[in-house]
């Protein structure tokens, strides 16, 4: 059995579309199409690389005094202010001692006060020539001894009223509790660590950058980062850091962004992609995603001619800003490129071309 291909349906189909595109070129109606004028924008080159969040301020919280823990004020994933109460050691001891020490400040205010008197007497007694300049000296020296003594005891206090306030660990900062590192009960010596406070304020990315892309970072960059568990969501940032020391294995520049805005939804450890510009931004032509249109292997835009006439320009499409993209090809800005209508153009077509505003880049 044969088989037979009926190709004389293709080939009128074919005959049709030349007759309707001749005749639209020798003088039919012209096209109805939309416009919008191609725009140059600075763009700069860019690479995405993975990293991670970290925060600047992370803090292992210690007591500066020992004792031993009576209260936790906080839970892991509390979030604190600068300056609240943490963690309580109890004070009993020290209490005391304080009561203690305020019970001899009175009496040896009270001694040096008849030591000062004596003093008084001692040296009018001696101008009347009635005590020996011994007795005077004795007088002057009890005198001392008891300012001596008061200072001293004042020092204890002042030192044991530190460690009772000491007792009470504050945060240092704000963020939120990570992590409990001791309990309710247990003997905290001076520097023992009880917990971990993390800031989520201003988080940054650290960016291990290849050696090739390291000279052509700029300081203060503005960057862009995404993350897997924030789908669709991009984030503004900016390079903090660049710091001149590679790894000595992987070759590697360490890099720190800092990320614009603070999010709940991003926290210390999360995987990041970030978009990195390299060097100074150079002039690209932009036009509107709409004029580029997919024909054959590759793209193509119809740009306006003087006489109403529409011309094809094969293009690469490159970076997207917006509504925008970057387009590599004979197309300069200020020429009339064809947003509208454009899926059945003919080269050499006569168009009536209506301007479409986008927003800018």
């Amino acid at each position: 059995m044969t088989f037979r291909i009926p190709v004389f349906p293709a080939l009128f189909a074919a005959a049709a579309l030349f007759c309707a595109a001749a005749a639209a070129q020798e003088g039919g109606p012209p096209a109805p199409v939309g416009y919008t004028v191609a725009v140059e924008h600075p763009l700069a080159q860019s690479v995405q690389l993975p990293g991670y969040v970290e925060s600047p301020q992370r803090s292992r919280i210690a007591s500066e005094v020992e004792g031993l823990i009576s209260e936790f004020l906080v839970r892991e994933g509390d979030r604190v202010e600068k300056g609240q109460p943490l963690v309580r050691l109890k004070t009993a001891t020290l209490d005391l001692e304080l009561q203690a020490a305020r019970a001899e400040l009175e009496e040896a205010e009270a001694r040096r006060a008849m030591a000062d008197r004596n003093l008084v007497r001692a040296k009018d007694l001696f101008e009347k020539k009635t005590v020996a300049q011994q007795q005077l000296d004795e007088s002057q020296s009890e005198l001392f001894a008891w300012e001596g003594r008061v200072r001293l005891l004042k020092a204890r206090i002042a030192r044991t009223q530190l460690d009772i306030d000491h007792s009470t660990v504050r945060a240092p900062f704000k963020g939120i509790v990570s992590a409990r590192q001791t309990e309710i009960g247990e003997w905290s010596q001076a520097g023992t660590e009880l917990l971990e406070l993390v800031s989520l304020d201003e988080l940054e990315i650290h960016v291990d950058v290849p050696e090739q892309y390291f000279g052509v970072l700029q300081p203060q960059a503005a960057a862009s980062a995404s993350f897997d568990s924030i789908p669709g969501g991009r984030f503004d940032a900016a390079v903090r850091a660049i710091i001149p020391r590679a790894d000595d294995k992987a070759r590697t520049f360490p890099v720190k962004l800092k990320l614009a805005a603070s999010d709940p939804r991003i926290g210390v450890g999360m995987l990041a992609r970030v978009d990195l510009p390299l060097g100074v931004p150079a002039k690209a032509v932009f036009v509107p995603k709409d004029a580029v249109i997919s024909q054959g292997q590759g793209r193509v835009l119809y740009v306006i001619n003087g006489d109403d006439t529409i011309s094809p320009v094969p293009v690469a499409a490159g970076a997207a800003l917006g509504g925008w993209v970057a387009v590599d090809g004979a197309v300069k800005a200020g020429q009339k490129v064809v947003t509208r209508g454009n899926e059945r153009m003919q080269p050499g077509q006569k168009v009536s071309a209506t301007p479409v505003e986008y927003e800018a880049p």
